[in-house]
């Protein structure tokens, strides 16, 4: 249904005019020899790729959704799918940004970033099942044994076996220190695992040949609460000595789940009896290992309601540029027809430019932290490797929770353009609207995101990465401010700088009396900083937009435009967050719970 074409123009806008990619690499080995040409054409094939292979799978496959065998304890996924998956393996596209000595590509994450953003827009279902294997392997890749790494991270790399991770079980979601599933040690140094999971995205499906689950579960001596998780590699199917399938393992799906949105992705209840499986990391020290997958996860959420808002955005621009309906109030703008496109009203641009504004500030702000993650691995600087990663820390909340609310908001402004045809299935707005409202939830809710942004991320270290991040804004607007050409972004951004300065010292004050005032600011703190963010951006994005206004091509008339829509309706947002986070808590905990 509908139609998605890759915005490649901004994607290049962004990586190699406002981040200037190619000048980062030359000081990351790894990259050196990555210019413009590789970029776009790597870009270009993605293009092409989700947009014909991809997106026509989109609408069917959420229609169709998966189905399971309670006889096999099987999942089949919707028509097209494995066969989709099939292209993309043998494109290549699973090893992208992989590295070499496992059969990767060894190419940017900055890069891979960008095709997974066409992924999400083209078809979100379809790109959990290889998205949750790239989080799979650089878990293994930085806490597995040797033995782990020779057998298993060639099969993820290449895209032969997919990966999973299986945190949450039915009594505990966001609090693992509750999870019950027990690792007995056995003789032969495996463990036998039992107990069982829910919400298992990918859990179990047909599109490859193995799945390999990373399992949080309990040791026979484990310390009560979080420290005393391990971390656990439990395959479907055990791996013979030359890399071959083997023995089937005891980790079977009992059922999927009935959901509101992504059908197109198995979302299983996992039974482990008995399965066998082999520690990653340290004992006890699971969390620490499995945070490289979370994080990754987190990231990826963001990218998935980038990618939905970018889709949505689309077709709600089409719909309204044919659509005919009433005359402009300012008089008739196409007065050859009986009415005019409904992209003449105010309100309607409004709701365009919002899902607009945040697509191209989500891209610009998840590139810019892809970037950071390869400065972060790649950098031979030790400083700036440490700088890179405060700021990949300090940001991945931001990502997760800012894009999936702003994703929220402009897939249902997208949906509100249609009218009555918007929640009509056949057009298939009203998909987008419901995926995207699942991304505020899974891998952690907004809400966990806005704690650890407020609570673990900036006072914890007393707010140094936020200063560091803050210094960049200061320095920008110190070498901007005598521009009238950039005042109207500048100013703003100056003031919103000085205003979460302020406002995270008054909330940290008051969390010394009181812990609970963090947790009443969290969630509007978290919107300003991801405001003051974005931002930052397109302020950056504006001044190159002003310099190259009069090239003659018209891609800068509406990056400048965009820009200025954002500062005069989105941005002013803050200023009712501010408030809200400076209220306090005892609106929110005054009221004994019985009389809720």
């Amino acid at each position: 249904m509908g139609q998605y074409v890759a915005p490649l123009r901004d994607m290049q806008f962004v990586l190699h005019e406002f981040l200037n990619v190619t000048e980062e690499f030359k000081n990351l080995p790894a990259y050196q020899e990555i210019d413009a040409d590789i970029i776009n054409q790597v870009l270009e094939e993605g293009a092409k790729f989700t947009q014909e292979v991809l997106f026509p799978l989109n609408h069917s496959g959420d229609r169709e959704g998966c189905h399971y065998d309670a006889a096999t304890k099987t999942v089949t996924t919707p028509k097209g799918f494995k066969e989709a998956y099939k292209q993309y393996v043998e494109g290549g596209w699973a090893a992208l940004a992989c590295d070499p000595e496992y059969g990767g590509q060894g190419l940017p994450v900055s890069l891979n970033n960008s095709f997974y953003e066409m992924l999400n827009s083209s078809n979100q279902a379809w790109t959990m099942y290889p998205g949750l294997s790239h989080g799979a392997y650089e878990c293994l890749k930085e806490h597995g044994t040797d033995d782990q790494k020779k057998f298993y991270l060639p099969k993820l790399v290449s895209g032969e076996w997919t990966g999973t991770m299986c945190l949450t079980e039915a009594h505990c979601g966001t609090d693992l220190g509750l999870l019950r599933t027990k690792a007995e040690p056995q003789a032969d140094g495996t463990y036998s695992i039992t107990g069982s999971k829910i919400f298992i995205s990918a859990g179990e499906h047909d599109m490859s040949e193995n799945i390999v689950h990373l399992v949080l579960a309990r040791l026979p001596d484990a310390p009560e609460g979080s420290k005393g998780i391990s971390l656990f590699l439990v395959p479907k199917f055990l791996p013979n000595a030359d890399g071959s399938v083997g023995a089937r393992n005891g980790i079977t799906c009992g059922a999927i789940e009935e959901k509101m949105g992504i059908h197109g992705n198995s979302t299983c209840q996992m039974n482990l009896d008995g399965a066998i499986g082999t520690l990653i990391g340290q004992p006890h020290k699971g969390l620490n290992a499995m945070f490289v997958f979370m994080n990754a996860a987190r990231l990826g959420v963001g990218m998935q309601s980038l990618g939905l808002t970018e889709v949505a955005y689309q077709n709600a621009l089409v719909y309204a540029k044919d659509r005919i309906q009433m005359r402009s109030l300012s008089g008739p703008k196409a007065p050859d027809k009986p009415a005019d496109p409904i992209i003449v009203h105010p309100d309607v641009r409004r709701m365009l430019l919002t899902a607009k504004a945040y697509a191209e500030g989500a891209r610009a702000l998840t590139s810019y932290v892809a970037l950071q993650i390869d400065r972060e691995l790649n950098h031979p600087d030790e400083e700036v490797r440490k700088e890179a990663a405060g700021e990949v820390a300090l940001l991945t909340p931001v990502v997760k929770a800012f894009i999936t609310d702003n994703g929220w908001i402009a897939t249902s402004e997208a949906m509100q353009v249609y009218g009555g045809h918007g929640y009509i299935a056949e057009w298939g707005m009203e998909q987008y609207v419901r995926d995207a409202r699942i991304n505020m939830i899974y891998e952690g809710t907004n809400t966990i995101q806005s704690l650890d942004l407020l609570g673990r991320k900036i006072l914890m270290d007393n707010g140094a990465k936020l200063r560091a991040f803050g210094e960049k804004i200061k320095a920008f607007v110190e070498d901007n401010g005598l521009d009238e050409q950039m005042s109207e972004f500048v100013s703003p951004l100056g003031e919103l700088g000085e205003k979460v300065g302020k406002l995270t010292m008054e909330i940290g004050m008051k969390a010394f009396q009181n812990q609970d005032e963090v947790g009443a600011a969290a969630v509007p703190y978290l919107r300003v900083v991801g405001h003051m963010v974005f931002s930052y951006f397109f302020a950056q994005m504006a001044k190159i937009a002003l310099a190259k206004k009069d090239s003659g091509d018209k891609f800068y008339e509406s990056k400048l435009a965009t820009a200025r829509f954002y500062f005069a309706r989105l941005y002013p947002e803050t200023a009712m967050l501010i408030r809200q986070a400076r209220s306090g808590s005892s609106n929110l905990m005054a009221l004994d719970a019985d009389l809720f």
